[in-house]
């Protein structure tokens, strides 16, 4: 495969262009087509939430068909789904799969959208798998691991362009509205050209699942999957790549050159913690000599904050993610006045509308794929000590995980080591 260079993702990629068409495809038409069946593949809780908000979205669609790895995580998931949403939840035995190749029989089980939501590592497999199948996807956030990973997901972007399928991310701040109308202001010139940008992900420890006597090392790590880089990225790609999301959308999706960052392990305790740092900062190097600068860190006991601040030629914004909407200085005063409904809802809603052939075909490809290896060139800076660029990260042959999957033996990764860890070029 040839060097993907940075140029392959300067695009606007946040922006949807109206396609004219004088007949629609015959599944876009609601009235004259079955309902539309979702596979459902990774029942964890996002998954489910997800799951339940695309029927919300959709009176005309069914849950056709569910896969996980595991029996258990399904069943429970089927049970939450059928109490809010009902029939339209249930889903029979026949088309209930489990096990690590559940992802593929969901998908050849006459689905007509999935929902990928199992834990990040697989996500490029799946993503692929379903876009050679012609099927439309909702994929959660992030999209890869490694730079492997991207390379496989930006591959199926192009696909599905190709097909003229959906395809969707889980980058859920692109479907806000209020953050929306405020990046449309920064992008029009509200605080002049943006200089630099700081972004904080502040937050506690994530769950862990104590060993079962009978999981074997695949299982439990699967069942701990935030806490292993190799099927979650670490916490700055699974948790803190909506903050790297913003900064590049701010940035109008153009990939920084390269980045330094430090981090470490330094409150994370026992083997259900894994491998993965605790916290990071990064500093991502723009061509033209912009900053971006991201702070994240997942420790008890600490101050929570989820903030982002953009420093423009001629003023500033302050966006509060958690509490309230943006603050301008240095400019006219402005204060989002429209509606505000879930986010998570949106997603949904725009995409079933696309399905539906009510609005132009919906492709995140480009930049949920920049993101995605934004947040893993942090990592990789941050790992191995060094200023990474951009482009050696993405064509890196480092691979996180084994290169087979079974329930068995698999031994625990070590902890990244600055100064030691490398980079594979």
């Amino acid at each position: 495969m040839s060097d993907v260079t940075r140029r392959d993702f300067v695009k606007a990629a946040s922006t949807v262009t109206a396609v004219a068409a004088t007949t629609l495809p015959a599944w876009a038409i609601e009235e004259k087509r079955d309902p539309i069946k979702i596979g459902f593949i990774g029942c964890g809780g996002r998954g489910t939430g997800a799951a339940n908000q695309a029927l919300t979205a959709n009176g005309n669609a069914v849950i056709w068909a569910m896969g996980d790895a595991f029996e258990d995580r399904l069943n429970g998931s089927m049970v939450s789904l059928v109490g809010e949403q009902g029939e339209r939840a249930t889903v029979p035995k026949s088309r209930q799969f489990v096990g690590l190749d559940a992802y593929q029989k969901v998908i050849d089980s006459g689905v007509d959208m999935v929902i990928l939501t199992t834990p990040p590592h697989f996500r490029p497999e799946h993503i692929a798998a379903a876009v050679k199948a012609k099927k439309h996807v909702f994929c959660e956030k992030p999209m890869a691991v490694d730079g492997a990973g991207v390379r496989s997901v930006m591959e199926s972007a192009k696909l599905a362009k190709e097909n003229d399928t959906n395809l969707m991310s889980g980058f859920c701040w692109r479907y806000n509205y209020p953050l929306r109308a405020t990046m449309e202001r920064i992008h029009n010139g509200a605080i002049g050209d943006v200089r630099s940008y700081f972004a904080t992900y502040y937050s506690t420890p994530l769950w862990t699942k104590p060993r079962k006597d009978n999981w074997s090392d695949t299982e439990w790590q699967m069942r701990n999957w935030v806490h292993f880089d190799w099927l979650s990225g670490d916490h700055i790609v699974e948790q803190a790549c909506h903050s790297i999301d913003k900064v590049n959308w701010a940035m109008q999706n153009v990939a920084p050159i390269s980045a330094t960052a430090v981090g470490g392990r330094q409150m994370h305790e026992g083997n259900e913690r894994g491998n993965v740092y605790d916290h990071f900062g990064v500093v991502f190097e723009y061509e033209d000599g912009r900053r971006a600068h991201v702070h994240c860190r997942q420790m008890p006991f600490c101050y929570n904050d989820n903030n982002d601040y953009v420093t423009g030629s001629t003023g500033t914004c302050a966006i509060n993610a958690w509490s309230g909407g943006p603050e301008f200085k240095g400019s006219s005063s402005w204060t989002y006045s429209g509606d505000q409904p879930n986010m998570y809802q949106v997603e949904h809603n725009e995409l079933q509308e696309a399905i539906r052939g009510d609005r132009p075909t919906v492709n995140d490809g480009d930049f949920m794929a920049q993101s995605t290896m934004m947040a893993i060139l942090g990592r990789e800076a941050a790992y191995t000590g060094q200023r990474v660029s951009f482009n050696d990260a993405l064509n890196s042959t480092t691979r996180l995980g084994p290169t087979e999957y079974a329930f068995g033996k698999l031994e625990m990764p070590p902890v990244s080591e600055p100064g030691n860890t490398k980079l594979n070029r």
